[in-house]
């Protein structure tokens, strides 16, 4: 019995731990995702007019892209992701 209470404490402490490793790592605000996505787009845009930022509004996050050429599609470069709660 106490081997399956080790198991269940190690479980929920990692559970823990990477709801809060991912609440840390994520940008305060939508806005705050923007504005970093623009100033990365910034630098890019120096190298090439094939770079842009996108709101994805599933997944809260904002995401620097690349256009590709030929019809495929775009490349994403970097995802901003923001708490939604």
């Amino acid at each position: 019995m106490k081997f399956f209470n080790l198991i269940f404490q190690i479980l929920v402490l990692s559970l823990i731990s990477i709801i809060i490793i991912f609440w840390g790592t994520a940008y305060k605000s939508a806005f705050e995702a923007d504005q970093y996505c623009h100033s990365q787009l910034s630098f890019f845009n120096k190298q090439s007019d094939s770079y842009g930022c996108d709101h994805d509004i599933e997944t809260h996050q904002w995401i620097l892209y690349e256009k590709q050429q030929d019809p495929s599609p775009s490349k994403v470069v970097k995802r901003f992701r923001y708490r939604f709660l």
